[in-house]
Parts: C-alpha cells; sequence; structure tokens
C-alpha cells in the first residue's frame, strides 16, 4: 500500500504545471512551492519521518501560515496512542511535536 502512494507523490512532484495564480486551490500553490524550491517534496520528508519516528504516518497536512511551510504527520505506533511530529517543509527540520512522540533508536 505504501509503494503505490509513494509512486502517485512523486509522480505529481514530477508533472508539468503552470505558475500558481491568485484564485488557485492549496494544491496548486504547493506544487509551485515545491517547483520553485520554496519546500521540500512531500515524498522526500515522508521516508525521513519513517526512518525516525515510530509508528505509520496516517495523515499528512500542509500548511502556509504566514509565509512559512510546515507539514504536519500524524503517525500511528503500535502502541495505538497517535502523535504528531511538525516539520518546517523547506528545512525539514522538526518544529514542534504533539503526544506520545517515538523516536526510533
Amino acid at each position: 500500500m505504501r509503494r503505490p502512494l509513494l509512486c502517485l507523490l512523486a509522480a505529481l512532484a514530477l508533472a508539468p504545471t503552470h505558475p500558481a495564480r491568485a484564485g488557485d486551490d492549496d494544491h496548486e500553490r504547493a506544487r509551485a512551492a515545491v517547483e520553485a524550491g520554496r519546500i521540500r517534496p512531500l515524498a522526500q520528508l515522508l521516508v525521513e519521518v519513517e526512518r525516525r519516528f515510530v509508528g505509520q504516518v496516517v495523515e499528512t497536512e500542509l500548511d502556509d501560515d504566514d509565509h512559512r511551510w510546515t507539514y504536519e504527520f500524524k503517525l500511528l505506533p503500535p502502541s495505538g496512542r497517535m502523535y504528531r511530529v511538525i516539520l518546517d517543509a523547506t528545512t525539514g527540520a522538526v518544529l514542534a511535536t504533539r503526544g506520545p512522540v517515538q523516536e526510533r533508536r
């Protein structure tokens, strides 16, 4: 299940698009930001999150708040207690965590 999702995300990141214009939806703005190099592709950060943290990513959200892009990942570890990791979408640095975070050793 994970491999088809990663393939789809990679294909979307490489698909040709037009520059974002006023009125475009968030998806188009995000795609334009990836193409312009302002944020890293979701597929890259997803691999890093799953390598660093215990659990399966069950939801991802990309936000642009005050011109700062962030990715929020919700992870479900074997313990069943979901937690969140918020990354800077440009650098991949962890900005915050919420809940019982479990890092791999």
